[in-house]
């Protein structure tokens, strides 16, 4: 199943949120039906998704936690689906148990895992993405969903921080034998509204470390809480936000509005091109 694995990650893409979950912050992107996900899963492609990542397991502030189990058999239902709706888009799955990111190797092979704790939150997860060798998404995040906005101290430098502890954990998971690499600043995580955009006006600093950076800024409460919105309506300011992300060096990101990220990466392209 090597096909799928010549994707340009130095290039800009558009992954598309798929949540088999029912708990997830934005309901548009909820789907716990199996006609629910055929649907979600149909619409990303048709509007272009280059990566569909299936997450089983909510990770929002305060969510329910789950077992390994009940996570599995929801990824599962995702990726079936996404690989029989398409045998060629790349998937990445969202999870931060090596379990599950095992299982899912095992039986769809190569895929890229997401994981929003960099192999903090479960100890056997760097051997699994090492010995398979693909691609390992690692975010930025302190403590544990449950805990993580209690985690928001930082001191003067946000940026400097993230940055440091992306120096060691990259260093350390290249030890492991860990082989492509993607850097998520981690929006939202441990993070007050403010540090997310200190976060975001420098973030070449964590581009210029020279790895694919991911953003995950889709509809979260530093767009909508100083707009006095709901993620509903959210959207405008992602998309604003996301081409900053873009100017600034990011080259994945992660959506739950597929058409209009797309869009977006066209005319980015566009004006790249002439700039």
């Amino acid at each position: 199943m090597s096909h799928s694995n010549n994707i340009n990650l130095f290039e800009p893409q558009v992954m598309a949120i798929v949540n088999v979950t029912d708990d997830s912050f934005y309901d548009g992107c909820r789907t716990i039906s199996d006609d629910d996900i055929f649907r979600r899963v149909g619409d990303v492609l048709n509007q272009g998704a280059t990566i569909v990542d299936v997450g089983g397991y909510s990770s929002r502030p305060g969510a329910v936690d789950i077992t390994p189990e009940q996570e599995w058999q929801r990824v599962r239902r995702g990726l079936t689906i996404v690989r029989e709706l398409s045998k060629d888009v790349v998937v990445s799955v969202d999870t931060f148990r090596a379990d599950v990111a095992r299982r899912a190797i095992e039986e769809f092979g190569w895929l890229i895992i997401n994981d929003i704790s960099a192999g903090e939150l479960s100890s056997d997860m760097i051997d699994v993405v090492a010995s398979a060798q693909v691609p390992y998404i690692a975010m930025h995040m302190r403590g544990t969903p449950q805990t993580m906005q209690q985690m928001t101290e930082y001191g003067a430098d946000i940026v400097g921080q993230v940055c440091q502890y992306f120096q060691q954990r990259v260093e350390f998971l290249k030890s492991k034998g860990v082989g492509q690499l993607i850097l998520d600043p981690g929006f939202g995580f441990a993070k007050s509204v403010e540090q997310n955009y200190q976060l975001l006006a420098h973030l070449n600093e964590l581009c210029d470390m020279g790895y694919p950076v991911l953003v995950g800024l889709s509809r979260k409460s530093m767009i909508y809480k100083p707009l006095g919105i709901t993620p509903a309506d959210a959207l405008a300011g992602t998309v604003s936000l996301d081409w900053e992300a873009l100017r600034q060096g990011a080259t994945i990101l992660r959506v739950h509005d597929v058409r209009e990220a797309v869009e977006q990466v066209k005319l980015y392209k566009m004006l790249s091109m002439v700039g």
